[in-house]
């Protein structure tokens, strides 16, 4: 077996360690194989000349099953060789027999990141952190490298609604046809249509107050006071559930898409607006 740091035999003593604890920073592919085996001595070295490959970053993780009975009954191993690829603890892929290397390699491939995948990661961390204009930045870059890529235009349009900037934001959202960002895209474009309109409107000092406080909150989400937008949009529905057909609702719920299910906004204001609507 080859030298390389990146291949390691396990036990049923390590495997907690050396697998499941290590998939949650990179992937782990665990051949499951014997040396009496004839298939596994074809299959090993071509995982080994994968795992030495430095285009590929992912650990193998060799596991002898005579050896190590528990946990080949605890994965189910009927046949060997067996692969199975863990990412974050959970079993990802995996498959059974002597495969060809281009096909073995196509399997590593698709566990690995490209560097597509990790500007995305980095993209949408800074989202997470609320670095809005350092996440428009990384999403033009990669809608510029990736100008078809549905994943680059929603990121772009999250950091841009962010900003309280909504006409760009409601053209990427148009252009989202399909895909799995289709639905987060529907969510999200009433709320870029609302703020791209703010700005054409004049306001009428004859206005309701109801329309001017509607106004008022789009001006709070152009300087960031998302708060303050999400309390002035309660107030408008404490007064008219039916106010334009229901549009401070759906704002809402685009705020939350926007925040995502795990912001303190979202879970007290959603409590919120259950107890208005409902």
């Amino acid at each position: 077996m080859a030298d390389d740091e990146s291949i390691i035999e396990v036990s049923d003593a390590t495997f907690e360690s050396d697998v499941i604890y290590r998939s949650q920073s990179k992937p782990v592919v665990v051949d499951f194989w014997a040396p009496w085996c004839g298939p596994c001595r074809m299959l090993g070295p071509i995982l080994e000349k994968l795992a030495a490959d430095p285009s590929l970053d992912f650990i193998l993780a060799k596991v002898n099953v005579d050896d190590n009975p528990q946990i080949s009954m605890r994965y189910q191993v009927q046949g060997i060789p067996a692969v199975k690829a863990f990412v974050d603890g959970e079993i990802e892929d995996e498959f059974v027999g002597a495969l060809p290397e281009a096909r073995v390699r196509q399997f590593v491939e698709k566990l690995v990141p490209g560097e597509a995948d990790l500007a995305y990661r980095e993209a949408n961390s800074l989202l997470a952190t609320r670095h809005w204009g350092q996440a428009e930045t990384a999403f033009r870059e990669l809608l510029e490298s990736y100008p078809q890529r549905n994943a680059a235009k929603l990121g772009l349009a999250r950091s841009l609604l962010a900003q309280g900037l909504g006409c760009e934001a409601q053209a990427l959202l148009k252009d989202i046809r399909q895909g799995s960002e289709l639905v987060q895209a529907e969510r999200l474009l009433p709320l870029a249509n609302y703020l791209c309109t703010i700005d054409l409107v004049v306001d009428d000092l004859d206005s309701e107050p109801i329309e001017a406080q509607y106004r008022q909150a789009g001006r709070l989400l152009q300087r960031g006071n998302v708060e303050a937008a999400m309390d002035g949009f309660l107030d408008i529905l404490r007064q008219d559930k039916q106010f334009r057909a229901g549009e401070p609702k759906h704002l809402m719920l685009g705020l939350f898409e926007l925040l995502g299910d795990d912001d303190p906004l979202t879970e007290s204001y959603r409590r919120e607006l259950a107890m208005i609507l409902f």
